[in-house]
C-alpha cells in the first residue's frame, strides 16, 4: 500500500519491524533483546559533565562543525588508537550521531543516478539514506557461517555509475569484522576505480577474542578517500545523546558539512563536551567494555545455542545471528512474531536487512548489550522453547 504524498524514493520505508517488537514486547511482557541499545547509562563522570555543561550555560547553539575541545578530542583518539592524524580544525565533523553523518555524506557526495555499493545485510538507514540522495544501491551479500565476500562479486558489483563505497565493520548485525586482507581488496578496488568510501565504525571498540578492528583510512592510499564516521552512543552506552563525527580530508568534510547544516544545523550542545570528557578515559575503559561485551555475548550464545538455535558467534558489535530453521520456521518474521508468545522473549528478523529477501529469511538477531538478569532471564525462557 502507497503512502499518500510521500515521494517514490521512500515508499519503501514508511515502516520498521523495530517500532512493531518493542510494542509486542510492551503488550506481552516480553524480555526485549531486538532493541540496539543498552539498558544502562555509560560512566558517571561522562554524565556529570554533560550536567556541568548545562549548569554552565553551554546550551546555545554550538558551532556548526562542532566544539573545537570535541573536535580535538576526536582527533587525539583516532592517532592515539590508530595512529591516523586528522587536523580538528578542517577535518573532523561533529554530527548528530553516525547516522546524520551518513546521509550527510550520501547526499553531499552522491548526484542522482549513481550507485553506492555495499553489503547485505545492512543497517536499514543506509537504504533510505541511498535512495533519498537519488542513488541506487548495488549489494554484495555476507552469508554465515563465516559472512566472507566473494572478491569477485565486489568487482562485479562497481560499474562506471558507482561513486562510492559504503562499508559497515564491525558490522551490524552479523557482528563480523573486516579483514585486513578483506580491507585491502576493498582499497585495491577503491584506488582502482577511484571511488570514494564512507566506512561506518561506530563498533570500534567492541570487538572480542583478540580481532582487531582495523580503521580503513590507514591502509595505503585510503586516507585521501575515506570519510570515517564514529559516534558516542555505542562505546559510552548513551545512544540518546547522537554525538557522531566524521574524520576525513578537509574537502571531504567540507562537503560533508555542506550537506549536514541544513539537516540538523548543530545539536547536543551540552553533550559536546561530555563526550570530549569520554574520549580521554583511560585504556581500562575501553578493554573493559570489551571484555565485559565478550562475556556477554558468550552468556547468550549459550543460551540461544541450549534453546535449539544455530548460533554465529559474532566477532564484534552487541549483536548474535541465530538461525531458527532447527526450531521449525524458515521465516524469521513469522518466529519473530510468535516468540513472544510462546516463551517472553522477542528478537529481530534480519530479513528486513536485505535486499535478497532469501538469503536472510530465517535469520533472527538478538541484542546482549543488557544486563547479565536480563540475559540469564532470556535464557531461561528460551529454555522452554521445543521445535514447532
Amino acid at each position: 500500500m502507497r503512502t499518500p504524498y510521500l515521494n517514490s524514493r521512500l515508499q519503501d520505508f514508511t515502516s520498521t519491524i523495530f517500532a512493531e517488537m518493542s510494542v509486542l514486547a510492551g503488550q506481552t511482557g516480553a524480555v526485549n533483546l531486538g532493541q540496539g541499545f543498552p539498558d544502562t547509562d555509560g560512566p558517571e563522570e561522562i554524565r556529570e559533565a554533560a550536567v556541568r555543561a548545562i549548569r554552565d550555560g553551554r546550551n546555545q547553539y554550538p558551532p556548526g562543525p562542532g566544539i573545537p575541545e570535541l573536535r580535538a578530542a576526536i582527533a587525539r583518539h583516532q592517532h592515539r588508537f590508530y595512529g591516523l592524524t586528522f587536523d580538528p580544525d578542517t577535518e573532523v565533523l561533529v554530527t548528530a550521531g553516525a547516522t546524520e553523518a551518513i546521509a550527510a555524506a550520501l547526499l553531499a557526495l552522491c548526484e542522482t543516478g549513481d550507485e553506492v555499493v555495499s553489503f547485505e545485510p545492512y543497517y536499514d538507514s543506509y537504504a533510505a539514506g541511498i535512495a533519498m540522495a537519488g542513488a541506487h544501491r548495488r549489494l554484495i551479500t555476507l552469508r554465515p557461517p563465516d559472512y566472507h565476500f566473494d572478491p569477485d562479486e565486489l568487482r562485479a558489483a562497481a560499474t562506471d555509475r558507482t561513486r562510492l563505497l559504503l562499508l559497515n565493520t564491525p558490522h551490524n548485525p552479523t557482528g563480523k569484522v573486516f579483514s585486513a586482507d578483506e580491507l585491502a581488496m576493498i582499497a585495491d578496488l577503491a584506488i582502482e576505480r577511484d571511488l570514494l568510501v564512507v566506512v561506518d565504525e561506530v563498533y570500534e571498540h567492541m570487538t572480542y577474542d583478540g580481532v582487531p578492528h582495523i580503521p580503513l583510512a590507514g591502509l595505503p592510499g585510503m586516507r585521501e578517500r575515506t570519510i570515517t564516521v564514529s559516534s558516542a552512543g555505542k562505546t559510552f552506552s548513551l545512544t540518546g545523546w547522537k554525538i557522531g563525527w566524521v574524520c576525513a580530508p578537509a574537502p571531504l568534510v567540507t562537503a560533508v558539512r555542506t550537506a549536514k547544516q541544513f539537516l540538523t544545523f548543530v545539536n547536543g550542545a551540552p553533550f559536546q563536551p561530555a563526550i570530549a570528557v569520554g574520549l580521554g578515559l583511560p585504556d581500562a575503559f575501553y578493554t573493559d567494555l570489551a571484555s565485559s561485551l565478550q562475556d556477554k555475548r558468550d552468556r547468550l550464545c549459550v543460551g540461544l545455542a541450549a534453546a535449539g538455535f544455530e548460533v554465529y558467534r559474532p566477532a564484534g558489535t552487541y549483536f548474535v545471528t541465530t538461525d531458527v530453521r532447527p526450531l521449525g520456521y524458515d521465516d524469521g518474521v513469522a518466529f519473530c512474531r510468535d516468540l513472544p508468545h510462546r516463551c517472553g522473549v522477542v528478537g529481530v528478523p534480519n530479513v528486513v536487512f536485505y535486499d535478497d529477501k532469501e538469503a536472510g529469511a530465517s535469520l533472527v538477531r538478538f541484542a546482549f548489550c543488557k544486563r547479565d538478569e536480563v540475559l540469564d532471564e532470556a535464557a531461561t525462557r528460551l529454555a522452554g522453547l521445543a521445535p514447532r
